[in-house]
């Protein structure tokens, strides 16, 4: 750092310091690269949420430590430092950060393995709230002197009716005290970032420039669903020859590619890897027949979502309009199955021409694994039993897992210490040790002290609201957080349902004896009108609760505007009550779940997804289950009789909650179409179940927030919650993946 400007380092400025540690990062990086094993996983995802990287890689280096210390002695400040990195837009919800924690966990491993996905310039969007909604902008962070590196590999990549040339980038990703393995991400040479006019809006027909602009374009409208496409394809068709080259340099000879290569499919997103494959090895002299056998052998599926929406479905003339070349494949792989089975359910190509992408996965992988134990069952049982029918040998379970040092040791540096305290360091390259914190239990020192980070956390998260948002909020009060996607099936409209009950009651005489804030963070896809109206909703309810001088002492309402992992990492060391109140059977797994419990949080959730596996581990004590369960969901939606005017009309409290959404209170600072057309869903349609968990949900949190005032007895949940966390670590799910799936 010293030579790099030639001057002390105390004369140096924060940016000089943070460029001269990323170059020293990268350094040391290159030096663990470690690639001289026969077989490579290759790790395809259309989302990588890495968050910023300079601190995770310095603790993985194992000189966090030293360069804080140091730069502390010469009058710098590192957490300030950090504060000049952007944050990568390359991602948005759990599935990019659970890609995330693998690659980092894989090079911890020491398994040969690298991501493949896309270099998007403006990321989701960056979420700007203006009038109580959300609007869009681009989310910029691409710097000339960054985290990316250029390579020379370049592609040439056909269309139907044009070529683009690619550029591939390359990230290194660290492991813990470990190798580095690379997040491969492939960019188009021709894409002109001044095309974005206002807001996120741009021409979605000009190709050749809008290709690597935005993660999940707009895809209300034909244009947006074609560049979908146009974004898969260009991503696996970069992906599938970068493959192959690597394959054949070691002495691959392409019959024997899965003895070389093992490719994971991270959702339906790339799953035109396969047919781009079985392409490429014909054109490379392999039998379609030969070429279909080895690509069934070397390709995996990850399931993430039993909705519907989600397992994607495209036109055969959409493919047409963009891969014509694929569709000769995807014929000849969809005939296979014909012929095979009379059973019309598991067809390739249904009778609306559309092709679905999951049945490929299936078909022509040779695993298929969902991401929890309940979310698994349901495949097996219901969403996917066809498919189980025919290949009960392909369907298996990895519980997801969070990369722990990464949601412990850089995000709550306080706790990590006074674990290593307690039980030493062990649990830094084995969670499972986390255990060892259970002879802790009836400890009243560590009760009391477990507390006393907590309250830090508060004010430390009080601050940095302050500075960043311009919030200010009670570090005295019950912190409640529910952050994540938003989407109805994760019900944080039932979360601003409760906090219009519970400000009826306030406003009535009823007071809490303990203030709650309830803090939310999500981006809804700008299509997804009425997850844009819930934001509404929550932001209106802000507006209103926080400047009412009569409820604002007892309850207060916070929406964390451009909701990402740096906000995550803030948010959930502070989190008194995590929210997982998803409709049971619609999660999954979820991965924040995990985060909180981790730092000390105590769920209250549906049995759902992952909660499920949570609640097995900290037992009946320590967790807040309420609502209907997954095979009542299920059953339900079966019969079909489900009416939430029902529920409406016979519960005077969600009569009430509802009816204010639409009240001369809200209306003020609301707008009119929006709040009538979330009342209007809720009453007439409630596709995921608000109404039928909501008094159920209400009485449970009821019960959590009188449980918080006994603090010891809190306290003791906390510490179990710790203790319990280490099952849920990232390598322990990839020591799964490789002992089961990857035999690396």
């Amino acid at each position: 750092m010293l030579n790099k400007y030639l001057k002390d380092i105390n004369n140096c400025t924060n940016e000089e310091i943070y460029y001269a540690l990323l170059e020293m990062v990268q350094e040391m990086a290159e030096k663990k690269e470690v690639n001289n094993s026969k077989k490579k996983l290759y790790y395809i995802s259309a989302e990588f949420l890495i968050g910023k990287l300079l601190s995770n890689n310095l603790i993985n280096l194992g000189i966090y430590d030293e360069v804080k210390e140091y730069l502390a002695a010469n009058g710098k400040n590192l957490s300030e430092i950090e504060e000049l990195e952007p944050e990568p837009s390359l991602g948005n919800g759990g599935l990019g950060r659970l890609a995330a924690c693998f690659l980092d966990s894989i090079a911890t491993l020491r398994l040969n393995g690298d991501g493949i996905g896309l270099n998007y310039h403006y990321g989701l969007f960056k979420q700007v709230f203006k009038n109580n909604m959300q609007t869009e902008e681009p989310n910029a962070w691409i710097e000339e002197h960054g985290w990316l590196k250029k390579t020379d590999k370049s592609y040439e990549v056909k269309f139907k009716d044009f070529t683009v040339t690619s550029r591939l980038y390359d990230i290194d990703v660290t492991g813990y005290q470990n190798k580095t393995n690379k997040l491969h991400l492939f960019d188009v040479e021709s894409v002109d970032e001044s095309i974005v006019e206002e807001g996120i809006s741009f021409n979605k027909e000009d190709i050749t420039k809008n290709l690597t602009l935005f993660l999940y374009p707009d895809d209300g409208d034909e244009a947006g669903r074609l560049l979908r496409i146009y974004q898969q394809y260009f991503m696996v068709s970069n992906g599938a020859r970068l493959i192959l080259d690597e394959c054949e340099a070691k002495g691959c000879n392409l019959y024997d590619l899965p003895e070389y290569a093992v490719i994971q499919i991270n959702d339906t997103h790339p799953t035109m890897v396969i047919p781009e494959l079985i392409r490429l090895l014909v054109e490379r002299g392999i039998e379609m027949d030969d070429a279909i056998d080895i690509v069934t052998r070397t390709c995996a599926y990850t399931n993430h979502t039993i909705l519907s929406e989600a397992l994607e479905k495209w036109p055969m003339h959409y493919l047409k309009k963009v891969v014509p070349q694929l569709i000769p494949i995807i014929e000849v792989l969809d005939n296979k199955i014909r012929r095979k089975y009379r059973n019309e359910a598991v067809n390739i190509i249904d009778e609306q021409e559309r092709v679905h992408m999951a049945h490929i996965d299936i078909h022509y992988g040779f695993s298929v694994n969902g991401v929890a134990a309940l979310h698994t069952d349901i495949l097996k049982e219901n969403e996917l039993n066809h498919f189980y029918q025919l290949y009960p040998e392909k369907f298996n379970n990895k519980t997801n897992g969070i990369t722990f040092r990464r949601w412990l040791l850089y995000s709550n540096p306080e706790l990590a210490a006074y674990i290593s305290s307690l039980i030493g360091e062990g649990y830094k390259k084995d969670a499972r040790e986390l255990e060892k914190l259970c002879a802790f239990a009836e400890d009243d020192t560590v009760l009391e002290k477990i507390l006393e980070i907590k309250a830090e956390k508060k004010k430390a998260l009080k601050e940095y609201l302050k500075n960043t948002q311009n919030m200010e909020i009670n570090e005295n009060s019950i912190f409640d957080i529910q952050i994540k996607r938003l989407h109805e099936y994760k019900r944080q409209q039932m979360n601003v349902l409760y906090l219009i009950h519970k400000y009826l009651e306030i406003k009535a005489g009823k007071k809490p004896s303990t203030p709650i804030t309830a803090i939310f963070g999500a981006k809804a896809a700008p299509a997804y009108t009425i997850a844009q109206d819930i934001i509404h909703l929550i932001l209106c309810m802000q507006e209103i609760v926080n400047k009412d001088p009569e409820v604002s002492p007892y309850l207060n309402i916070f929406m964390v505007e451009n909701y990402n992992v740096t906000n995550a990492e803030k948010l959930i060391p502070a989190c008194d009550v995590s929210e997982q109140i998803s409709l049971a059977s619609k999660e999954a797994s979820g991965t924040g779940n995990m985060k909180f419990m981790l730092n000390g949080a105590v769920t209250l959730g549906t049995e759902d997804g992952a909660n499920v596996e949570i609640h097995q581990l900290v037992g009946d004590k320590n967790i807040y289950v309420f609502g209907d369960s997954s095979a009542e969901v299920i059953e339900r939606y079966k019969r079909g009789d489900y009416s939430a005017k029902y529920y409406y009309d016979t519960d005077e409290d969600i009569k009430s909650a509802i009816d204010f959404i639409t009240s001369d209170i809200i209306m003020k600072v609301g707008n009119k179409e929006r709040l009538e057309r979330l009342k209007n869903e809720l009453i007439s349609k409630d596709w995921f179940m608000t109404l039928p968990d909501f008094k159920s949900y209400v009485k449970k949190k009821e019960e959590v927030f009188k449980d918080y005032e006994n603090r010891k007895s809190w306290a003791k949940k906390m510490l179990i919650n710790i203790s319990k966390a280490g099952y849920f670590s990232s390598d322990r799910t990839i020591e799964e993946y490789n002992r089961d799936i990857w035999k690396l």
